[in-house]
């Protein structure tokens, strides 16, 4: 997972939620309905990379500017951070029911946009509209999947958000391919972005509002009708009771902390010594998740498969599919272990297998770069003069140019006609060139060069997301939902998650300019300089919680302690 999360459900609970749901189906009618949401929030990450293959082969202009490819990819985190702020005063304002429907609608319209956009700055502008929608249904939906559970599953309902999200980035790979050889290939792949959101709006009319709002607002009686369909007869008084008591306390703490406002609530977070601790940890997690690249790898997936030699758009698009299953895979076993093995432990082990991926994908691609073919001048000229990269021409050192150099000044290399490893051609980046090239049955490279050790890169690759999955891929949301205090736990898990969108925003805005300056061997070796800053960070900052009360783990933070065994934790209970 990359920006949601997953809550805590371990074997007994899932089994316990099969058994449940099966009795009462309406209660994962429920779950799935709203966790749509995550499915949405998974397809919209994964089908911008591979979309941006023939946008770029579209439109001149985005195949010659990187920063209007990362423009395009990097609107809709920046339309989520600020969706995710409109979801939580909405959540509040109308009821959650209502904020999903707006996130469909708003989902729904960036998709139409995007699909019929007749120029990039159309695209740019449904990617928002569809980032403000992201950002809703993230927010809203396992809000609403947590208010509408039975309490001893609720951890494996609101689970389901975040399967449905990896699963929305693994579908969004096979619509993906599946559109590679039509006409409109990029169209059709971000216009079907409104089918689900357009299924989603139908389901939720027929669901009712959250029994906790609905409670909130003084509707008692529509409360307890929608309780009666989830619980057994017997339980529903049981139930009431708990609620009440659930909402008195919260109200009472929203008094404690002062007028209610996002400002004092931030204020009295900041000013609490115990939540600044919850913060250090659970912001140090968030920031490290990003900066590790995951969502280089999920927003660019094809187009760093190309730079490890991979030309063709549908090959680059089938081998990241295989990225895409093991995230979702990760998150499975991710479930079934974080209960088992510990948070900590978990994120620690998680960042050395990156760590170590990334030094060798920088090697791989290092290697690659340093072998690439050389450039030919008769080769070059064989497309007619006007065909040739003009720096190429021009170059006084022109008998070095290997490809790599070729495509560093935003030039194309036609491979040789014989073999891929042999001297090609450095040509001009244009549509007609490219056929040119085509047409003649070579392979046309643009953002990596024929290499012997490509498929090494795509390993590697696959090794990454299988370090980064179980441990950094949903960890730091199960962290961020115990580390503070119940009065605090929304404002720290906000904070948090702001800090998590933002990271996003600048990793995927600044990638392709990174490789560009850098090459793709020193922005990996970048991402793994970051990635062992993170890995001392949660060294020194991060407290195991692994079978701690949420009482235990505050008293915790307020001795200043970082426990790192069980004897630890033990020690804390016993106190």
């Amino acid at each position: 997972m990359v920006e949601g999360g997953a809550a805590k459900a371990d074997k007994a609970e899932c089994l316990e939620c099969w058994q449940t749901t099966w009795k009462t189906p309406y209660i994962m009618r429920l779950a799935l309905s709203a966790g749509i949401g995550g499915l949405l929030f998974g397809y919209d990450t994964g089908v911008i990379s591979g979309a941006m293959l023939y946008i770029r082969e579209d439109f001149e202009v985005v195949d010659r500017k990187t920063w209007l490819q990362e423009t395009i990819v990097s609107m809709a985190v920046a339309g989520a951070i600020v969706g995710a702020a409109i979801g939580g005063w909405m959540n509040d304002k109308f009821g959650r029911k209502k904020a999903i429907l707006v996130a469909d609608v708003v989902f729904f319209v960036g998709a139409i946009v995007m699909a019929v956009a007749p120029f990039p700055s159309f695209i740019i502008v449904g990617r928002l509209i569809v980032g403000f929608g992201v950002g809703m249904a993230s927010m809203t939906a396992p809000l609403y999947i947590s208010e509408a559970s039975p309490a001893r599953i609720r951890g494996a309902l609101v689970s389901t958000n975040g399967l449905l999200i990896t699963g929305g980035q693994f579908l969004s790979y096979l619509i993906n391919l599946a559109f590679t050889k039509t006409k409109l290939t990029w169209r059709l792949m971000l216009g079907v972005a409104g089918v689900p959101p357009l299924v989603q709006f139908v389901l939720m009319l027929s669901l009712p509002e959250s029994p906790r709002w609905l409670y909130r607002r003084d509707k008692v009686d529509e409360a307890r009708a929608i309780l009666e369909k989830i619980y057994p007869a017997d339980q529903v008084e049981d139930e009431m009771r708990l609620l009440h008591e659930s909402v008195e306390t919260e109200k009472a703490e929203e008094g404690a902390i002062g007028d209610g406002s996002i400002i004092a609530k931030v204020k009295g977070a900041l000013s609490n010594q115990i939540v600044r601790r919850g913060l250090y940890a659970g912001i140090m997690v968030q920031v490290a998740q990003q900066f590790c690249g995951i969502n280089t790898v999920m927003y660019y997936s094809p187009t760093i498969i190309q730079f490890a030699g991979y030309a063709s758009n549908t090959t680059a698009m089938a081998l990241s599919l295989v990225t895409s299953f093991l995230n979702a895979a990760g998150s499975v076993v991710s479930m079934v272990s974080v209960d088992r093995y510990g948070r900590r432990r978990l994120m620690l082990i998680s960042m050395i297998g990156i760590i170590t991926c990334l030094v060798v994908l920088a090697g791989v691609f290092f290697q690659s770069a340093h072998h690439a073919p050389p450039v030919d001048a008769l080769e070059s000229t064989h497309f007619g003069s006007n065909s040739t990269c003009s720096a190429y021409a021009s170059a006084p050192d022109a008998s070095s140019w290997n490809c790599m150099a070729c495509l560093k000044q935003q030039c194309g290399f036609c491979a040789n006609g014989d073999s891929e490893y042999l001297p090609g051609a450095c040509l001009d980046l244009t549509k007609d060139v490219r056929s040119s090239c085509r047409s003649k049955h070579r392979v046309w490279f643009t953002e990596g060069c024929p290499s012997k050790i490509g498929f090494l890169a795509v390993v590697v690759m696959g090794l990454y997301i299988i370090s980064y999955a179980p441990g950094m891929g949903t960890v730091p949301w199960v962290l961020n939902s115990e580390i503070y205090p119940l009065r605090y736990r929304g404002t720290g898990g906000g904070i948090a998650a702001v800090s998590n969108w933002i990271s996003n925003l600048i990793v995927s805005q600044t990638f392709l300019t990174l490789v560009e300056a850098l090459g793709a061997a020193g922005t990996f070796l970048l991402f793994a300089g970051f990635s062992f800053l993170g890995l001392i960070g949660i060294y020194f900052l991060v407290p195991e919680t692994k079978g701690l009360q949420f009482e235990e783990v505050e008293e915790l933070l307020r001795q200043g302690k970082n426990y790192k065994s069980s004897r630890g934790q033990r020690e804390v209970s016993e106190q």
